[in-house]
């Protein structure tokens, strides 16, 4: 067998290899650079996040698709992910372990121009990315405000964050919610305050519970206090004894 005929086969098996290798790690749909670690799934009609991304993906953008949620755990397998671009998608929901593997040298997180109306803090977990949210239909609550004012949002898309609705009233419909914050309006107040007055109403309860039960036990010991002292009386007494023994025998005398 000839040199060259030897290396036929190593080439066919390299070949098949690297191809091989490009079917599993890019999917379908997608276009992956593979020196610069970019994953283009972009305006591919996509109604979910792709199940297996190359784990060396820099920068992931899915933007333009269908995506309707994001599950738990969708990026836990991309260490070294910096940019991730979820706009104009149907987004109406995030799992509460989103975000939670996200690398934590992520520079950009873009959620705009989705159907996002409700979303805590816990939601978008530790990063400390950019954050886009802006151009959502959201319903402006204690949680929103605590989000924006702990996620590192790009300041100029800030004004972009308007209430679709409010859970103080139909007053803050159409406004920016930073314009509100600004001018006051603040929506954790209400919920603060019933939380207080839950938790006043449940210490008044155990008081309640505590003050019944002494006076359960009170009343408990002063009935077997009585009992004890009629059973008391009701035994003889020596000097009663005494008394009786010295009446018959004068009798008798």
């Amino acid at each position: 067998m000839t040199s060259r005929q030897r290396a036929l086969p190593l080439l066919l098996l390299l070949l098949l290899t690297l191809c091989g290798q490009g079917s599993l790690l890019c999917p379908a749909g997608c276009h992956c650079a593979w020196d610069s670690g970019t994953v283009s799934c972009a305006n591919a009609g996509l109604q979910e996040i792709p199940a297996s991304l190359p784990r060396d993906t820099v920068a992931l953008h899915l933007e333009g698709n269908q995506i309707s949620t994001v599950r738990d755990g969708a990026f836990k397998n991309l260490p070294r992910l910096r940019e991730l671009d979820l706009s104009r998608n149907r987004i109406e929901s995030l799992s509460p372990g989103a975000f939670r593997h996200l690398s934590p040298e992520l520079k950009l997180l873009d959620l705009s121009d989705n159907q996002l109306q409700l979303a805590s803090k816990e939601d978008l977990g530790p990063t400390r990315a950019k954050t886009r949210l802006h151009h959502n239909p959201w319903h402006c609550s204690c949680a929103l405000q605590e989000l924006i004012e702990t996620v590192n949002l790009e300041p100029e898309t800030v004004s972009g964050i308007v209430c679709e609705s409010s859970a103080q009233g139909p007053q803050h419909a159409g406004q920016p919610l930073v314009k509100l914050l600004d001018e006051g309006v603040n929506f954790c107040s209400l919920q603060r305050k019933t939380t207080d007055v839950a938790m006043l109403v449940t210490m008044l309860g155990w008081f309640s519970m505590v003050i019944a039960y002494v006076v359960y036990y009170v009343r408990q010991n002063q009935a077997e206090a009585r009992r004890h002292l009629e059973y008391l009386k009701s035994l003889p007494s020596p000097l009663k004894e005494a008394s009786v023994e010295a009446d018959t025998l004068s009798t008798g005398l």
